[in-house]
C-alpha cells in the first residue's frame, strides 16, 4: 500500500496561488462535509486535509501538477451523489470540488449537441435540451442534484437506459485532465470513427482514476412527442419480475422498465405521504413507452397491456407523477429506519434478471438485516437496499459478508458483474479484486500505472496498488 506525504502548509500555500485564497478551505467544519458521500457507511469515511475549488480546466491541472510534485493524493468531487464511496477521499490529501464549473457553453440545434462543463447539474442539462424540443437521455435518479462529471466518471445509468443506454453513450467528447496534470481533448463530434484507440471511452467510467473530465460534448436527440407511463401492478413477485424479458421480446422498445418490491413500494409510498394500489401486497413495474406518431403510441399502449395482462397482473393504471414521486423517493425513505444501510448494485443478463432477483430476495431471508429491491428491470440492473436493523455491528457485518460471497458467486455465474451504474469506487474495492478476472485486473493495473505513475489520482478506487 502506497504512503503518501501530508497536506503541508507549502502545499496550501502552493494551491492558493492557483485558486485564490477564497476557494482553498481548511476549517475542520468545512472539511468535516466532504469526508462522506450518499453511502451510509460510516466504517468507510475518511476526512481531507484540504478542499480545492477550481474555476477552469487550467486550474484543474496546476492543481494535480502541485499533487505530483509533493507527493499528495487528489480525489476529485462532483455532487458527492455517489453510494460506493467514490468521492470518499480514501488517503485524505486533496478533495478537488468541481462545482464552480457549471456552465453551458454552446446548445447546437442543428449539430444536436450540448457542450458544458463538469459542474453542470445534470436536471440543467435535461431542461435546456428540452426547450428546443431535444432530448439529453442521460437520466439517472438523482439528475436534480448529480453533477454531468460525476455521470461521466462512474457511466451512470438510470431510467431510460434500457433505450438510450448509459452515460457514455450520451457523448462525443470530452477535455479531460490527467492525473500528470497534462491537458488532453478526446473524442470529437462524429458519427463514427476508426482513428486510433478509443481513449474518451476508456476515461469515461473510470471514476475519476484515470482523468478528470472537465468538459464534454453530449449527443442530443429528437424529444418524442407522444409519450405514456404505465404502472402494472403484481401481487405475485415471480410474476412481475416475469415481465420484463416478454416486454423486451414484445419488440415494445419501452424507455424505461423500473420494478419495485412491496417492502420499497410501502416505505417510499409512506414517506411520500401517497397511497398507491395496493399498497400493502403489491410489487410495481413501471413502463414508459414514447413514439413520434400518436397511433404508434395507441398500439404499443394495447400490445403492453395484453403482455402485463398475460403475465398476471393484477391492476393496469396509467403512471402519474405520484408513481414516479414514489419511485424517486425509494432510497431516502429507507433512513428511516436505519441510518446505517449499503446499496448493491448488481447487473446480470436482461434474460436472468426474473431469475436473479427472486433467488437473492430468498436468500436474504436467512439474515437478520431487512432487505429491500428495486430494479432498472428493462437493464438488467438490480439495487438491493440492505439496512442494519436490531444487530450489533459485529452481526452486520458478518451476515452482510457472508450474503456478498453467495450472491457475487451467483450473479457471476449468471455472467453479471458487480456494478451496473453506481461504480466500484471504495466499498467494492476487494470485492473487484476478487470476482475480476486476473489477466483483465492486470491490464486495468497497468494502464492505471503508465498514466498515473505516481498513483495519485483518486487512489483507492476500483483498483489497488500492489
Amino acid at each position: 500500500m502506497k504512503e503518501y506525504n501530508p497536506v503541508t502548509a507549502e502545499v496550501i500555500d502552493a494551491l492558493k496561488a492557483v485558486v485564490g485564497d477564497k476557494y482553498v478551505k481548511t476549517d475542520a467544519d468545512v472539511l468535516d462535509v466532504y469526508k462522506s458521500d450518499e453511502s451510509l457507511a460510516p466504517s468507510f469515511w475518511k476526512t481531507p486535509e484540504v478542499v480545492v475549488l477550481p474555476a477552469n480546466t487550467q486550474e484543474v491541472s496546476e492543481i494535480m501538477k502541485i499533487a505530483n510534485r509533493f507527493d499528495v493524493p487528489v480525489t476529485p468531487r462532483s455532487a458527492g451523489t455517489s453510494v460506493s464511496c467514490g468521492a470518499v477521499p480514501a488517503y485524505k490529501g486533496i478533495v478537488l470540488l468541481m462545482e464552480r464549473m457549471n456552465h453551458i457553453i454552446e446548445l447546437n440545434e442543428d449539430g444536436m449537441y450540448m457542450t458544458v462543463e463538469a459542474g453542470v447539474r445534470t436536471i440543467d442539462i435535461q431542461n435546456a435540451a428540452h426547450e428546443k424540443g431535444l432530448l439529453y437521455a442521460g437520466d439517472p435518479c438523482s439528475s436534480d442534484s448529480c453533477l454531468i462529471g460525476g455521470n461521466l466518471a462512474t457511466n451512470a445509468g438510470g431510467n431510460k437506459a434500457v433505450r438510450y443506454g448509459t452515460t457514455r453513450h450520451q457523448v462525443y467528447s470530452i477535455e479531460a485532465v490527467l492525473p500528470t496534470g497534462k491537458i488532453v481533448n478526446l473524442g470529437a463530434t462524429l458519427k463514427k470513427c476508426s482513428t486510433g484507440f478509443c481513449l474518451d471511452q476508456l476515461i469515461i467510467g473510470s471514476e475519476g482514476t484515470l482523468g478528470i473530465i472537465t468538459k464534454a460534448t453530449l449527443k442530443l436527440v429528437p424529444l418524442p412527442p407522444y409519450k405514456l407511463d404505465v404502472l402494472a401492478v403484481f401481487t405475485d413477485l415471480a410474476k412481475a419480475t416475469a415481465l420484463v424479458p416478454k416486454l423486451i421480446k414484445a419488440g415494445l422498445n419501452p424507455t424505461s422498465v423500473e420494478f419495485m418490491d412491496n417492502n420499497f413500494v410501502r416505505s417510499a409510498s409512506d414517506y411520500s405521504d401517497l397511497k398507491l394500489p395496493h399498497y400493502e401486497d403489491g410489487c410495481y413495474d413501471i413502463i414508459s413507452i414514447e413514439t413520434f406518431n400518436e397511433d404508434e403510441l395507441d398500439d404499443k399502449m394495447e400490445k403492453l397491456a395484453a403482455v402485463c395482462e398475460e403475465c398476471g397482473a393484477t391492476d393496469i393504471v396509467e403512471a402519474d407523477d405520484r408513481v414516479w414521486k414514489v419511485r424517486r423517493n425509494c432510497l431516502e425513505s429507507t433512513r428511516v429506519f436505519s441510518k446505517v444501510a449499503t446499496s448493491e448494485d448488481l447487473v446480470v443478463p436482461v434474460t436472468k434478471i426474473a431469475d436473479c432477483i427472486q433467488t437473492l430476495v430468498k436468500e436474504s431471508q436467512n439474515y437478520d438485516f431487512r432487505v429491500f429491491c428495486l430494479a432498472h428491470a428493462g437493464d438488467g440492473n438490480l439495487h438491493f437496499q440492505i439496512l442494519k436493523c436490531d444487530m450489533s455491528d459485529e452481526d452486520w457485518e458478518k451476515q452482510l459478508k457472508e450474503f456478498r460471497a453467495k450472491a457475487y458467486k451467483y450473479v457471476y455465474g449468471l455472467g453479471g458483474r458487480l456494478s451496473g451504474e453506481h461504480g466500484i469506487g471504495l466499498k467494492r474495492l476487494k470485492y473487484m479484486e476478487e470476482y475480476t478476472d486476473p489477466a483483465e485486473l492486470d491490464l486495468m493495473k497497468t494502464i492505471k500505472r503508465a498514466v498515473d505513475p505516481k498513483w495519485i489520482l483518486n487512489p483507492g478506487k476500483v483498483i489497488e496498488e500492489n
